[in-house]
């Protein structure tokens, strides 16, 4: 096969519909999974969460952050506890939307395969964050750990909702992993000691929550607000490590592992720590060094250093790119069609 496009999640087009149909249309071959594009209010990934928190009749809004850090956008953010007298044991979060949204926009998919504006090979990926975005992204720190499990449990039902209802064959579920890859590569501090090992352990619960019949894809990510990363890595040596460990915990497959290149690294030492990646040769490494900025010429400096240390890859962008001009989606998926090339 040759070398695909990976698409992380978010496409800044109008609607569903639209982002699905414009992907296969460009990427064509290229691409074996498409997202729906996570448009509209999901665009900039948890932050429509807010509702669940601010419903959920065991939580109370403890504190309002007006800028967060690492930041480089605006973001009025509040922050959640426990309300006094609950037992943490007993926090119930309701429907977090993931599945709604997910078999929705699966109706479309099915549709579009039917009028054979998508091939009937490529699979429906849902992106989706763990637990630990939203237990860092809106729980207050003295209770992260408290309401971290009910947060998990809530994620998992909707997980388990949408594999009942869309063919596992027709299926691609991909682990959204920021907080993590941010809080062990010097970011703000997760709520748990020894950050890769304890963010290992907690991936494994999640992988194993996906039938075996699903492709799984791990979306290794150093965060997007305001196009800019919450902290830039030195090299690609954090991502290595959580690659190689999440494969190695993992009760089940992992079908792709996918970590950021940044815009101006095209120098050996930021890939060089891809000498001691240590994946099964069945799990595809996507690297994402396709930026808009510098377009095809810029991918493909990064890829002729890659090439020095790795023989098979795919590509994609660092993140997502629902926030991007919608006035760019279509050159950028272009982009991306031409580099497979």
């Amino acid at each position: 096969m040759s070398r695909q496009a990976h698409l992380i999640g978010s496409i800044g087009l109008e609607n569903a519909e639209t982002a699905m149909t414009k992907a296969a249309e460009i990427l064509g071959p290229c691409c074996s999974r498409i997202p729906d594009g996570e448009t509209g209010g999901r665009g900039y990934w948890i932050r429509w969460q807010q509702s669940t928190f601010d419903n959920c009749k065991d939580l109370q809004e403890g504190m309002v952050q007006e800028a967060l850090p690492g930041f480089k956008d605006s973001v009025r953010r509040p922050f959640y506890k426990i309300k006094q007298g609950v037992n943490p044991s007993d926090i119930e979060l309701g429907d977090l939307g993931y599945a709604k949204e997910a078999l929705s926009s699966y109706q479309i998919f099915s549709r579009l395969v039917t009028e054979e504006k998508i091939s009937s090979n490529v699979r429906f990926q849902v992106s989706i964050p763990t637990p630990m975005a939203l237990v860092c992204g809106f729980i207050m720190a003295e209770d992260q750990l408290n309401v971290e499990p009910a947060i998990e449990s809530a994620m998992i039902k909707d997980v388990d909702q949408i594999q009942a209802e869309i063919p596992p064959d027709h299926l691609a579920v991909q682990w959204d992993v920021c907080y993590e890859v941010v809080g062990s590569d010097g970011g703000p501090k997760l709520p748990y000691d020894k950050s890769i090992p304890g963010t290992v352990e907690r991936l494994a619960r999640l992988c194993g929550s996906i039938d075996d019949r699903v492709e799984l894809v791990i979306h290794l990510c150093y965060g997007d607000p305001g196009h800019q990363h919450i902290v830039d890595p030195v090299d690609l040596g954090t991502s290595v490590e959580f690659a190689n460990n999440i494969c190695a915990a993992s009760p089940r497959m992992i079908n792709a592992v996918h970590m950021p290149v940044m815009r101006n690294r095209t120098d050996k030492a930021y890939f060089k720590p891809l000498k001691n990646l240590d994946i099964p040769n069945d799990t595809k490494l996507i690297l994402g060094l396709v930026h808009f900025t510098d377009g095809v010429e810029g991918g493909k400096a990064r890829m002729a250093t890659a090439d020095k240390f790795v023989d098979d890859y795919d590509i994609a962008t660092e993140c997502g790119f629902g926030r991007r001009d919608p006035d760019t989606i279509l050159e950028l998926l272009q982009i991306h069609r031409d580099l497979c090339s």
